[in-house]
């Protein structure tokens, strides 16, 4: 019977699709994984349980979370619900806001930032800047176009029937404005109107024909004109949909009523949308006109400025970017997320962005060969993980973006451009995760457990979620603080030691025993399980003689042969005698453990670690010594 040695050096590609069970000549089956779950994936190719949560905070409800980096020292994280606004700086809220938007809206919520100045849209609701004052004081307002002289500067458009024509009843004061067609509603107070290029704002609706309005600049005229146009964002025809900041510019990206055009502001100045006589500091606007309506749902500032849709991606240039100048090109036709907003990041040059379908990851990239943007699937070897993504963002210190999926489960790629590693896994937790926002060097996740709702923070030192942890020199045995966890069983970890599971009741739980310090919160298991040998594909019988696991700062290991899970004693690696009630020391060496029997099956994996154990766990790489028959 031959004998052969398999070697896993690193679990790069992550955990791919059982569809590649017989591609064993990919470099993906070479380090990818058939399971990895609730671990994170190292550059360099080992891997981690991952961090637990630390919960901070109570929250109102479902919603979303915002980052707004004030500067490198100072940042916040918004918490939006139905109708508030929670603001958090250093792990705690410090100031709540009352909001515009109710729980169904917002999904649809984008914003961009702007020093201390963050602009949030939705396209049925007036926009927003929430502003950071000199003192600390945030306050929510409503966006004020450049106006002077009582002339404001909001894009303006001709949404009716170009034919139809607009007859005023005089050129100053308070006048009647008789329209050929029913084009008004009483929405339209407090709309301005352009007549020939001079404004005047709806004050009173008579009927679908007839409206009066105070005039602002006196009329040419009284004839009946189709010169005339209205303010682009109204409570009549919608509000932007998607905005970001490029070139000193402000850039909006549609809207409800006008999903597929684009403004940009002045130079300079940002609320400022006169077109003026298209000089180069002036406002643009075009249309994106294809073959189909492509609905923005995305505007990003990058090498260029790129623009995702709902059927494609598009790159707009210019530089600088000027009415003359500007030009936009289509690149890809891919598609964007349509549900709710999703905003694409950034990842080592590249732009992350939800693909329409639910199932794919994109990576919008330039490429200076082809002198245009390809978008290429990140997934496509963990397409089995894609399903109906809703939230992300990047976290640049562990290299890991954050994907929230619609059931309340999490993703990790972790993305390396520069070595090509992109590996995903997936991540549990006991409840819902339904938002993920990266703030202040952190990552903190709006979770519902219980249908109770709670901000929580990762946190590197926790092995738990929902967790909290404490210390107490003198010793204790009631530890309280654990209202969120009422009624709940939770893990409690004491002075390092794994002391088992209590209930929590009247927030608090009881030790058997006093204790300096504890973490105490909801277990979760990491799970990692290899894709069988290539050498087994030829094989009616394989035997697995020996694994050795190279561990790194790693407190306990369970495996499964088949025939149940055993726990490696890692204290006896360790010299000298441990007590047996000190916590786990860590191990960093290689651990040689022996199999018995043959596997009946050769396509099944030949070894499993799956632990819930809160203690330290890291895999460098594994080394097989295998057998195989006929």
């Amino acid at each position: 019977m031959p004998t052969t040695t398999d070697i896993k050096t690193n679990f790069t590609a992550g955990e791919i699709s059982r569809d590649l069970l017989g591609r064993g000549d990919l470099r993906a089956y070479e380090n990818g994984a058939l399971t990895l779950r609730n671990v994170f994936i190292q550059p360099t190719g080992g891997v981690t349980r991952r961090a637990g949560l630390r919960h901070i905070d109570t929250a109102d409800g479902d919603g979303r979370l915002v980052p707004f980096e004030f500067s490198t020292e100072q940042s916040y994280l918004l918490s939006i619900t139905d109708g508030k606004i929670t603001i958090y700086g250093s792990g705690a809220p410090i100031a709540t806001l009352g909001a515009p938007w109710n729980a169904d809206q917002i999904t649809q919520i984008a914003w961009t930032q702007s020093a201390d100045t963050l602009l949030l849209v939705h396209p049925e609701v007036s926009p927003r800047r929430l502003v950071r004052g000199a003192s600390g004081v945030f306050s929510l307002l409503e966006w004020e176009f450049f106006t002077e002289n009582n002339i404001s500067h909001p894009p303006f458009y001709k949404f009716v029937d170009t034919n139809v024509t607009l007859t005023p009843g005089g050129t100053s004061g308070s006048v009647s404005l008789t329209a050929s067609a029913p084009v008004f509603s009483e929405d339209h107070e407090g709309v301005r109107l352009r007549i020939g290029g001079k404004q005047v704002i709806i004050t009173d609706y008579d009927s679908p024909t007839v409206v009066t309005a105070d005039v602002i600049e006196t009329l040419s005229g009284t004839s009946a004109t189709i010169d005339w146009d209205e303010a682009a964002f109204s409570p009549v025809r919608g509000y932007p949909s998607t905005v970001a900041f490029h070139q000193d510019r402000l850039v909006i990206g549609g809207s409800r009523d006008l999903p597929h055009k684009m403004w940009f502001s002045h130079t300079g100045d940002l609320f400022n949308f006169d077109l003026g006589e298209g000089l180069d500091d002036e406002a643009i606007e075009f249309a994106l006109l294809s073959d189909q309506i492509n609905a923005i749902r995305g505007v990003f500032s990058g090498r260029h400025l790129q623009v995702f849709t709902s059927g494609a991606e598009w790159m707009v240039t210019g530089d600088p970017l000027t009415p003359k100048t500007v030009q936009i090109t289509r690149q890809t036709r891919i598609g964007s997320l349509v549900t709710r907003h999703v905003p694409p990041v950034t990842v080592d040059g590249a732009t992350l962005f939800l693909a329409r379908s639910g199932r794919e990851i994109r990576e919008f990239i330039y490429t200076d060969v082809e002198q245009a943007y390809q978008a290429t699937d990140l997934a496509l070897v963990s397409r089995h993980l894609i399903k109906n993504p809703v939230d992300q963002d990047y976290d640049p210190l562990r290299r890991l973006l954050f994907i929230v999926r619609e059931d309340g489960k999490f993703l990790t790629l972790t993305a390396y451009r520069a070595e090509a590693v992109a590996a995903w896994t997936l991540h549990e937790t006991d409840g819902f995760v339904r938002s993920v926002a990266v703030a202040g060097g952190a990552v903190w996740m709006l979770v519902e457990r219980g249908g109770g709702f709670s901000i929580e923070q990762l946190d590197d030192m926790l092995n738990l979620d929902a967790a909290l942890s404490g210390e107490n020199p003198a010793g204790a045995i009631v530890w309280s603080g654990l209202d969120h966890l009422e009624n709940k069983e939770v893990m409690v970890l004491a002075d390092g030691i794994v002391v088992g599971r209590k209930t929590v009741t009247d927030g608090a739980v009881t030790l058997d025993a006093p204790a300096q310090s504890v973490q105490i919160g909801l277990e979760f298991t990491h799970i990692v399980e290899p894709l069988p040998p290539v050498a087994a594909a030829s094989a009616r019988r394989v035997r697995l003689v020996e694994a050795r696991f190279r561990v790194e700062n790693t407190a306990a290991l369970r495996v499964d042969f088949g025939r149940g899970s055993r726990d490696i004693p890692l204290r006896a690696l360790n010299s000298g005698a441990p007590l047996l009630d000190a916590p786990a020391p860590l191990v960093s060496r290689d651990i040689s453990v022996r199999a018995l029997g043959w596997a009946a099956q050769s396509s099944a994996p030949l070894w499993r670690i799956e632990q819930d154990l809160p203690l330290p766990f890291t895999l460098l790489a594994v080394s097989m010594e295998i057998k195989t028959g006929g």
